[in-house]
């Protein structure tokens, strides 16, 4: 079955940087688009950026200039390089990958990494 397994996560000061990487397996990787998703306590989650199996990436406003979201199909992994770090950038942080069937389509979840900004 899909599974996704984050990592990269910890304890950086503002301005600092993080990579987070997820691995994937039991699905067809290279043909998926894959996400970042953030949760902060109290807060809903949200959509942090896509990556197109083609390589097409989106972004959220509040991230645009800073992440990165990268994918190495060789690897079946996909990265969310975080640059300048800001406080408000504090929250779990969750791989997704929404799988297409024949009438609805399912959203899968890594376990999260918890990314915390502070001085």
């Amino acid at each position: 079955q899909p599974q996704l397994v984050e990592s990269g996560g910890g304890l950086v000061q503002p301005g600092g940087s993080l990579r987070l990487s997820c691995a994937a397996s039991g699905f067809s990787f290279s043909i998926n688009a894959m996400g970042w998703y953030r949760q902060a306590p109290g807060k809903e989650r949200e959509l942090v950026a896509t990556i197109r199996n083609t390589g097409n990436t989106n972004y959220t406003d509040s991230v645009k200039g800073r992440f990165t979201i990268s994918r190495d199909n060789a690897k079946n992994t996909v990265y969310l390089q975080m640059n300048n770090l800001k406080p408000e950038d504090t929250a779990v942080y969750y791989c997704n990958a929404r799988l297409g069937y024949s009438d609805y389509e399912w959203d899968y979840w890594g376990q999260g990494t918890q990314v915390t900004v502070s001085s």
